[in-house]
């Protein structure tokens, strides 16, 4: 299942997470892609924020993992410079675990993910709007849906 919705302000971004944090579990799976500055780390602000990270969370570009507590922990990963070498940092421990894996630039390591993750592309359109495709199978059909029904009221 895919849908695509043009978000105008930071607001749409932060509206997304919240919808998506009422489906959050354990060993979910949300692959990001998208331009540099697209909203990769502020999508996973406002995650984190309404699934109780009181931590303040910054990108793990040279780190490639952070880890957040909250009911559900909170795995944050960057793994732009790992691309075909993901299994040597031993990721899979915490993308099968028991937390909410968000990995910006997923396809990087696909290899390693599960066969059904959510996926959310950002791609610029200007210093304000974006071009968010969320595509995803299973159990994710029911997130994607809800967000169909709240981005089309």
């Amino acid at each position: 299942m895919e849908i695509n919705i043009r978000f105008d302000s930071v607001e749409d971004t932060a509206r997304l997470a919240s919808i998506i944090s009422d489906y959050v579990f354990k060993g979910m799976v949300i692959g990001l892609t998208g331009d540099l500055g697209s909203g990769k780390t502020t999508f996973t602000k406002y995650l984190a924020k309404r699934i109780g990270v009181s931590d303040n969370l910054n990108s793990p570009t040279f780190t490639i993992l952070k880890i957040y507590d909250a009911k559900i922990p909170l795995y944050h990963m960057d793994v732009y410079r790992l691309e075909n070498i993901g299994y040597d940092y031993e990721l899979d421990e915490f993308i099968y675990g028991d937390g909410i894996s968000v990995i910006e630039w997923y396809p990087y390591i696909a290899s390693m993910l599960p066969e059904e993750i959510l996926e959310i592309d950002l791609k610029v359109i200007n210093e304000y709007s974006r071009n968010v495709t969320i595509k995803g199978d299973g159990i994710y059909e029911e997130i994607i849906k809800a967000i169909s029904n709240r981005y089309s009221n």
